[in-house]
């Protein structure tokens, strides 16, 4: 297993964040088989303590999103490699759902000293279809105990609020903004 060897991690998380973000087409012109294991090794990657490695997770993941988002959500030409990374995502389509639980996991539920680099694929992953976040929101919040539904409920109400359909730098921050009061608030002892 990767992340029992420390190093190796690093230099493996490093150089995928290297690749999805300056070489995003070649890689999801891999295989299947090949992007279902940098996806899942990136959800690893993200619940790691080692803050380095989940950051660069973070932003190994917000650039695949981003690149989804820009290039297929909002994509005019059908590339080559957009046609494979839509493929990929019909293959497996629960690999950017999952790795979005897990963001809200450890937003919501651990001690983590990143979160604004956690921020930056929430929203890409978000954008990306609008109806598998609702749903996965109906699912935290009915993962809660009865009396902390209702806060939590408020509390992703108040996350896309003045959030716009863009990834932009402005509306990134809002987001990052929105986000730290929704963990305030949640975490809050009401």
């Amino acid at each position: 297993h990767l992340m029992a060897y420390q190093k190796l991690a690093r230099a493996y998380f490093q150089l995928i964040e290297v690749l999805t973000h300056n070489h995003t087409a070649f890689l999801v012109l891999r295989d299947s088989a090949t992007f279902l294991h940098i996806g899942t090794s990136l959800e690893t990657g993200l619940k790691s303590l080692d803050v380095s490695i989940s950051s660069q997770c973070a932003a190994a993941v917000d650039s695949l999103a981003a690149f989804y988002f820009n290039n297929i959500v909002h994509g005019e030409s059908q590339t080559p490699a957009t046609q494979s990374f839509v493929s990929h995502i019909q293959k497996n389509p629960q690999i950017f759902p999952s790795i979005l639980k897990t963001l809200f996991e450890i937003v919501l539920f651990e001690d983590c000293s990143n979160q604004w680099s956690l921020s930056r694929p929430m929203l890409s992953l978000i954008l990306l279809n609008e109806q598998i976040y609702s749903d996965l929101k109906m699912q935290i919040i009915a993962s809660q105990p009865a009396e902390k539904q209702q806060r939590l409920a408020t509390c992703f109400e108040k996350l896309m609020e003045n959030v716009s359909r863009t990834l932009e730098s402005k509306n990134r921050d809002k987001f990052t903004q929105n986000l730290t009061i929704f963990r305030h608030d949640f975490r809050a002892k009401k």
